[in-house]
């Protein structure tokens, strides 16, 4: 079905692979069968899963993976890296799922597991995210958040190619 690089205690998704040559289609499909605890799209009211689908296929096109430190650096790359910027994110924040979705996780995790991770990854990742935003100053070849749906058939490494993403994938 899946190859996947072990790493220590954790399994490395085929489609964090920079040169991952699965179609988006294929990426997704792993993303939900390695991550069966996200938050299915389907799942909620349709004008929020379109923006939770889009999020999870940008976990999948960024080649980042559920984990604190890629789930931090996803938002900021995704803002620089796609025509969805953070007026959007602002306004998607006040939808009531998002609450929902913020509260079944502090529940499943505990409150202080949430904002202790968060702190734990900041310091290796705030180096990462500056070299990002430095790189992305002239960056105009966005991707388009929501209309991924021409791309399903396509490899991550063509899409990556295309919309200059490699230097941002590890």
């Amino acid at each position: 079905m899946f190859k996947y690089e072990a790493t220590r205690k954790h399994i490395r998704p085929q489609y964090t692979d920079k040169n991952s040559t699965q179609t988006l289609k294929e990426g997704l499909k792993e993303y939900y069968t390695v991550n069966p605890k996200v938050t299915q799209p389907d799942t909620m009211p349709s004008d929020f899963a379109k923006i939770l689908l889009a999020h999870d296929v940008s976990h999948v096109i960024l080649g980042c993976d559920t984990n604190m430190y890629d789930e931090l650096k996803l938002l900021p790359l995704t803002f620089w890296t796609s025509d969805f910027n953070f007026c959007e994110y602002l306004k998607h924040r006040q939808h009531p799922a998002v609450d929902l979705m913020y509260r079944d996780m502090v529940k499943q995790h505990g409150i202080l597991w949430l904002y202790g991770s968060i702190l734990f990854v900041l310091p290796r990742l705030l180096p990462e995210i500056v070299v990002i935003w430095l790189k992305t100053r002239k960056f105009r070849n966005y991707y388009p958040f929501f209309d991924y749906q021409p791309w399903l058939e396509r490899s991550l490494l063509d899409i990556r190619q295309e919309f200059g993403l490699l230097k941002f994938i590890k």
